[in-house]
């Protein structure tokens, strides 16, 4: 088998991280926008939301109104949650957090 070169690696994680939605501290209407968004204008037929602490009930909460409202034909294909350690760099402290990843998916029509 033929390794991969750096250049093949990193278009292969950049077009994997196009459908990727990072879930923070804005409301969940936004990231159901970017969510739209991404499944309209992005042709893409999978978006993964990704959330860490406690901005993971904005992650379900964003994934549950887009599938309900807005594109009721998405289903969840998977969720994968986990802990992350993070070290403070000021106190040399490692802390748990928790993690979750939803991968929501659309069949694409034929035209």
């Amino acid at each position: 088998m033929a390794e991969k070169t750096t250049e093949e690696r990193t278009a292969e994680k950049r077009k994997n991280d196009e459908n990727v939605i990072y879930v923070g501290n804005k409301p969940p209407m936004s990231y159901v926008l970017a969510i739209v968004t991404q499944f309209q204008g992005g042709g893409s037929d999978e978006v993964v939301i990704k959330a860490r602490g406690r901005a993971i009930s904005r992650a379900v909460d964003a994934a549950e109104i887009t599938r309900n409202r807005f594109v009721t034909d998405a289903k969840i294909k998977d969720i994968k949650i986990g802990t992350e350690s993070i070290t403070n760099e000021e106190e040399g402290r490692t802390s748990n957090v928790s993690s979750i990843e939803i991968t929501l998916t659309i069949k694409k029509k034929s035209k």
